[in-house]
């Protein structure tokens, strides 16, 4: 192997955009992880608390929270390496991914706090209504 085949300059750049595209794809697949936005609109529930349940359902973000770890430590190794020529466009992103998963969550905790709310709330209507 040539002496210029291992220039630090070099292979330093080479890492460098391994790492853009290491923090590329696991956005893409953070994003991707997220639900349908017509998962969370559409419903095919008969009742109130189907459509809850559903919702809640349907809110999970499964693997999108580990997608946004694997880009966040890696925009975090090439940042404090500044491997990076411009990092703001990669830090604009995981900014909106994360604050889109805290959205998501909240709006699951929030459908599944509604929804164990709805059996008792129906019970004491009855109750009221003597049926």
């Amino acid at each position: 192997m040539s002496q210029t085949a291992l220039d630090d300059d070099e292979l330093f750049g080479e890492a460098a955009s391994e790492m853009r595209s290491d923090v590329e794809s696991s956005l893409e697949a953070g994003w991707e992880a997220l639900p349908d936005a017509e998962a969370i609109w559409e419903t095919d529930a008969e009742n109130s608390l189907g459509v809850l349940n559903g919702l809640k359902t349907a809110l999970e973000i499964g693997d999108a929270e580990e997608h946004l770890r694997d880009a966040k430590k890696w925009f975090t190794m090439g940042k404090r390496a500044e491997a990076f020529e411009d990092a703001a466009d990669l830090e604009e992103e995981l900014a909106a991914l994360e604050e889109t998963i805290v959205e998501i969550e909240e709006a699951g905790e929030a459908a599944g706090e509604l929804a164990s709310t709805i059996p008792a709330l129906k019970s004491s209507l009855e109750d009221a209504g003597g049926e």
